[in-house]
């Protein structure tokens, strides 16, 4: 079905719901106000999203079986790092089919996404490349010709705008068709003249570790976990899990308990109507317990006290 939208949000946690195609788990590691926009616009068979987002993060991804999808930056900036590898303009990423991922923000970032069912990115490698682009076992980052990805960029921003300022454009069923397969024939060009970088044996041992990590981390997060015990649980060594962490989250895997627990503090202490909840309740549900130092690590993490976040009304 034809159709476009551009969607802003400041709430993290809507902004991860409301990404298509997976299932997201965003948390922020930034000091500062959050702001996002999701532009979405689905053609006949091509699905495309431009997302764009104000602080650094860490984002988990479980990704969806039945498309083949490929993602990319649409413009210059932090660093961002994706199960490890550093994510440079001039590539892309062509996604395997049912993956899961950790993605790594460290500031402001801008990202697009282009999606077709298996059996069309098939049809259409073989008629318009004469090379299989199905979504590979292990993910690969490619690097396409500058042209070919210069070209891929420009489209996606113009559907974009499209999506922004003329959607009755989209609507459009011949309008769409000439849309959707001009940006499948620059995705095409970008992945059939490709240089890729495929993930090493080593990166698929860090992904079945991160995958245990992970499920045990969101599991108990009430709980105050501690790094042998996760070790023991899932059956790898400390220096290994640090680096792995390290990798894919940008810090080690202690850091990363105390960001993702005061993420979820933050969300449920912004939601909650003034008055049916306390700072103390909320704080103890994901394992504070030092409260003196948990409202100073929170002011220092937010720029706002924990009372102050509880008393506004929600958004």
């Amino acid at each position: 079905m034809l159709s476009s939208a551009v969607r802003y949000f400041t709430d993290p946690d809507a902004y991860a719901a409301a990404i298509r195609h997976a299932r997201f788990q965003l948390t922020v590691t930034e000091r500062g106000h959050f702001t996002a926009e999701i532009i979405r616009v689905d053609l006949h068979r091509l699905w495309m999203q431009r997302f764009s987002d104000s602080l650094s993060h860490i984002t988990h991804t479980d990704s969806p079986s039945g498309r083949a999808i490929i993602s990319f930056r649409t413009q210059p900036g932090p660093s961002l790092s994706w199960n490890g590898f550093d994510v440079q303009p001039a590539h892309i990423i062509q996604h395997r089919e049912g993956g899961s991922s950790y993605l790594y923000s460290s500031g402001a970032t801008s990202i697009g996404t282009m999606s077709l069912p298996l059996e069309d990115m098939a049809s259409v490698g073989v008629v318009i490349a004469g090379c299989d682009l199905t979504p590979p076992h292990d993910a690969l980052v490619v690097t396409p010709q500058p042209e070919a990805m210069a070209k891929l960029r420009r489209l996606h921003a113009a559907a974009g705008h499209l999506a922004e300022t003329a959607p009755e454009v989209i609507a459009h069923p011949e309008a769409a068709r000439g849309l959707e397969q001009a940006l499948v024939e620059a995705m095409i060009g970008c992945l059939a003249t490709r240089g890729t970088v495929e993930e090493r044996s080593a990166q698929r041992r860090h992904e079945r570790i991160m995958r245990r990590f992970h499920e045990l981390v969101e599991k108990h997060l009430g709980e105050p976990l501690y790094v042998p015990e996760i070790c023991r649980a899932i059956g790898v060594a400390e220096r290994t899990l640090r680096i792995c962490c390290h990798e894919r989250l940008g810090r080690s895997p202690k850091q990363y308990l105390l960001a993702r627990r005061m993420h979820l503090t933050r969300r449920d202490l912004s939601r909650a109507e003034p008055g049916t909840a306390t700072v103390t309740e909320v704080a103890s549900r994901y394992g504070f317990w030092h409260f003196g130092r948990f409202a100073s690590a929170y002011h220092a993490r937010f720029g706002e006290t924990p009372s102050y976040t509880l008393a506004r009304l929600p958004e």
